[in-house]
């Protein structure tokens, strides 16, 4: 079979069976005329098939041209011998238009031969996935300077609530949500009951797979320590050796979280030094297993000032830690809002929010007045500067 017959039929299977549950809100978000664009996020996400369903609206738009779009998986063993570059140019002169590239970490001088494609291919378009590990845009990057980054991340309430409910519900700012959240919250309300889906979201609705996995809590097990072993170890080069540590120290934090960081006494207790529990603590936040909170003003590598979990579901994937629901409310408000927000900590308050306005996360409504924003965990209808904490899951 002609080499790029072989990889078409993988491809055309692919496409023609992937679930696409719901439409990303990245996937419109994406200039898609850029010709190298990666596609970044966290394991268990749904790079994979975020990728395949726009190959698959490709094909639905041209569909006497399938073939000017091609998925390649670099799992294939066919480039332990041959190069992208070479491959990039048999596309292009069988009328190959668009290359969507998968786990392209795992092949040698990735960046260099993109470069390569990009300059000397000039009508091929490349969309790629990355780890959160991979340097694309640094000073050492080869592509940096050609590169568009998106970052996907997990489903958001919002959308978590429409594949559950396909209610179709909007998008709101953050500034929307301040100003308008009752009204808003009343016409989510009209159409679904938010606060009857929140807390299966809050254990296993970030991640994708939750629609197809039998077992959430082993898949989601899975997939953090294939964060550890592939991401951090392969992509970072730290030596396997060094696993069972970074792995004590994540199950350390997982227990303790959301806290502030004793890094003598977690140097002591996994044997190594101040520099290198910083460095790691720098991996695990890196590969989305934890978020950093800083004062305003400091950031790596100073120490954070509180360590979180990265999505509320890691907060549930440790059975012999106790939930605190404060601590999930928490969790939950930081992962809603970082991605286009800035976040720090704040003086007696619970976060910083864009520099400027103070935001209080509870578990439970307060039974005392409140002078500024909170977010309620337990409140369906907000008032006044009383929002609900599940409203703020519709950012994205």
């Amino acid at each position: 079979m002609d080499m790029l017959e072989s990889f078409f039929a993988t491809h055309d299977y692919l496409v023609s069976h992937v679930e696409i549950p719901i439409r990303r809100r990245l996937m419109d978000e994406i200039d898609w005329k850029d010709r190298l664009i990666a596609v970044k996020g966290g394991r268990g996400v749904g790079k994979t098939d975020f990728l395949l369903a726009y190959a698959k609206q490709l094909r639905e738009r041209k569909p006497a041209n399938a073939h000017e779009t091609l998925y390649v998986n670099f799992n294939n063993f066919y480039f332990t011998e041959h190069t992208l570059y070479e491959f990039a140019g048999e596309f292009v002169k069988a009328g190959g238009q668009t290359l969507i590239l998968d786990q392209l970490f795992k092949y040698p001088n990735w960046s260099k031969e993109l470069r390569d494609c990009y300059f000397h291919y000039t009508s091929l378009h490349i969309v790629f996935t990355a780890s959160p590990l991979m340097r694309l845009t640094d000073g050492n990057s080869d592509i940096g300077h050609i590169v568009k980054v998106y970052n996907l991340r997990g489903y958001s309430f919002r959308e978590y609530l429409n594949i559950q409910t396909h209610a179709d519900l909007p998008v709101y700012s953050l500034d929307n949500i301040l100003k308008n959240h009752e009204e808003i919250a009343h016409s989510v309300c009209a159409k679904v009951k938010p606060l009857w889906y929140f807390p299966d979201y809050l254990r296993q609705g970030y991640y994708p797979y939750r629609e197809v996995s039998r077992d959430f809590s082993e898949t989601l097990l899975k997939t953090m320590n294939m964060m550890l072993e592939v991401d951090v170890l392969l992509i970072k080069q730290i030596d396997v050796s060094y696993l069972s540590r970074i792995r004590r120290l994540l199950y350390t934090l997982m227990l303790e979280v959301p806290c502030g960081l004793n890094i003598s006494d977690i140097a002591t207790s996994i044997s190594t030094s101040r520099a290198t529990i910083m460095n790691y603590i720098k991996c695990l936040k890196d590969v989305r297993l934890l978020n950093l909170l800083y004062a305003e003003g400091k950031e790596f590598p100073m120490k954070p000032a509180k360590v979180y979990l990265q999505n509320p579901n890691l907060c549930y994937a440790q059975p012999t830690r106790s939930i605190d629901p404060q601590a999930v409310a928490e969790t939950f408000f930081y992962s809603a809002l970082h991605g286009s927000h800035k976040l720090n900590v704040a003086d007696n308050a619970t976060f910083l929010v864009n520099r400027s306005m103070k935001v209080d996360v509870f578990a439970t409504a307060p039974q005392t007045p409140v002078f500024r924003y909170s977010a309620v965990a337990d409140m369906e209808v907000g008032k006044q500067k009383m929002i609900p904490l599940w409203l703020f899951g519709f950012l994205y």
